[in-house]
């Protein structure tokens, strides 16, 4: 029987070596390699924060322990570097990016800008989820919803198609607010400098940024936090009415809670689409391994931050149900953000 067994045995070896050698491959791509974190807000805010300390601390996850090295490119919103990421960056694993939490909202209602599909992107994994607000100084007329119904309140903008953009104008367009958007600024820190300055009466940006960066104006109560863009109140703003109570009718709500679902994806990391599926599940379980990392939630606690880390895998359902929006939902949306 030997004879006749040997070549189909050898045949078995022949087919099963280049699948060992694609994955021992894979494996070691990285090793001498370096992966770029493309960020694509300015410094100061949470994505940059985020950014920052997923490149300090992935590396050592990843098979062959590559330089892994954190980079700004800020612009529209992070249109420029989304749209970047889905057309130039290289494909091949060296080149991560965490861009607008909303940007998968943004593609469905046809924003200018928008050069990218969300699903076609490999999604690595969330750091956070995130729940962002506007703010506005304590001492203007407009420093209540209702006030602000009747005053027109400046607010910094991060750009067409950006959620410091995308909220106001909804809130105006439906519930009859009068916010007046002032800018674009490169990001919401840029903003809240602005708002400091006195070139605006408010801005827009995370809760946790807030919390961390400007404790002092909460603590000396310079400003009021206007909304929050959540499903529920957060335990810290328990007095802050969310967008979706906002709602006066059924059809309002539904398109409250559609804009806001961004903050389920909150800070999350994105690869090009193209990248080899043996290297986006090295990456997915690299980030995973680098969520769990005793250093970096080290991090965490001493900064305070908010961490309610996701993976890969959750993140491409959510992208994927965002296209599940009713059109009418779609069409009402694209008709008060394009005023």
């Amino acid at each position: 029987m030997f004879p006749i067994l040997r070549p189909l045995a050898l045949g078995l070896c022949a087919a099963l070596l280049p699948a060992a050698s694609f994955a021992q491959n894979a494996d070691s791509f990285f090793k001498g390699k370096t992966v770029s974190v493309y960020i694509g807000f300015s410094a100061g805010g949470t994505y940059d924060l985020f950014g920052r300390l997923v490149g300090r601390h992935m590396g050592k996850h990843i098979p062959g322990n590559p330089t892994v090295v954190a980079q700004s490119m800020p612009g529209a919103g992070s249109f420029t570097l989304a749209n970047w990421m889905y057309r130039i960056a290289p494909k091949d694993g060296t080149a991560i990016g965490i861009v607008s939490q909303t940007m998968a909202i943004e593609e469905m209602l046809k924003t200018p800008g928008v050069n990218y599909k969300a699903a076609d992107f490999n999604w690595i994994g969330r750091a956070t989820s995130n729940v962002e607000i506007t703010l506005v100084n304590s001492n203007i007329k407009g420093n209540s919803i209702e006030n602000a119904k009747v005053h027109e309140t400046t607010l910094a903008s991060t750009g067409a198609g950006s959620p410091g953009e995308g909220y106001p104008k909804l809130l105006n367009g439906i519930i009859g607010t009068k916010f007046k958007l002032v800018g674009p600024y490169p990001g919401s820190t840029d903003g809240l400098l602005a708002m400091e300055r006195g070139e605006t009466d408010g801005a827009f940006t995370s809760w946790n940024t807030l919390k961390t960066t400007k404790r002092d104006w909460l603590e000396q109560k310079k400003v009021t936090m206007l909304v929050q863009y959540a499903l529920e109140r957060l335990p810290d703003m328990k007095d802050v009415p969310t967008m979706v109570e906002l709602a006066k009718t059924p059809e309002d709500r539904e398109l409250f809670a559609f804009y806001v679902s961004g903050g389920e994806v909150g800070r999350a990391f994105l690869a090009p689409p193209g990248v080899p599926a043996d290297r986006v599940a090295i990456l997915r379980k690299a980030f995973d391994e680098t969520m769990k990392d005793p250093e970096l939630l080290a991090e965490i606690e001493k900064a305070k931050l908010d961490f309610v880390p996701g993976t890969g895998e959750q993140l491409q359902k959510i992208i994927a149900q965002t296209a599940a929006v009713r059109p009418e939902v779609i069409q009402r949306m694209q008709s008060i953000l394009q005023k």
